[in-house]
C-alpha cells in the first residue's frame, strides 16, 4: 500500500506558475508510470502528464509546451511544473502512480483567474 499526498495547489493569475507535488510514503522507483491527471465538476478524469520508469514522457496536447512531468526518486516525490497557466487548466489535480496496482492522490485545487 503506497499513500500518495499532493500539495502545490492554489489560485493563481493567468500567466502565472505553479509546482505541484506528489509525495509517496514508500519507494516510487519499482513503479512503471506515474503521472498527473485532472478534473473538473461535471466532467471526467483527463490526463494531463506521464512519466515512465524509463523517463518516457507523455502531455495532452493542451499542456504540451508549458507543462512538465519529473520525479525524484532519492525524495520519493513526483512534480509537475506548470508555466504559462491558462484559466482552463483550472481543476483538481491528481497525481497516480502504477504498476501493477494503481494508486491516486486526495488531490489539489488548481484555480487559474483570469
Amino acid at each position: 500500500q503506497v499513500q500518495l499526498v499532493e500539495s502545490g495547489g492554489g489560485l493563481v493569475q493567468a500567466g502565472g506558475a505553479l509546482r505541484l507535488s506528489c509525495a509517496a510514503s514508500g519507494s516510487i522507483v519499482r513503479f512503471n508510470l506515474m503521472g498527473w491527471y485532472r478534473q473538473t465538476p461535471g466532467k471526467q478524469r483527463e490526463l494531463v502528464a506521464t512519466m515512465t520508469s524509463g523517463g518516457s514522457t507523455n502531455y495532452a496536447d493542451s499542456v504540451k509546451g508549458r507543462f512538465t512531468i519529473s520525479r525524484d526518486n532519492a525524495k520519493n516525490t513526483v512534480y509537475l511544473q506548470m508555466n504559462s497557466l491558462k484559466p482552463e487548466d483550472t481543476a483538481v489535480y491528481y497525481c497516480m502512480i502504477g504498476g501493477p496496482y494503481i494508486y491516486w492522490g486526495q488531490g489539489t485545487q488548481v484555480t487559474v483567474s483570469s
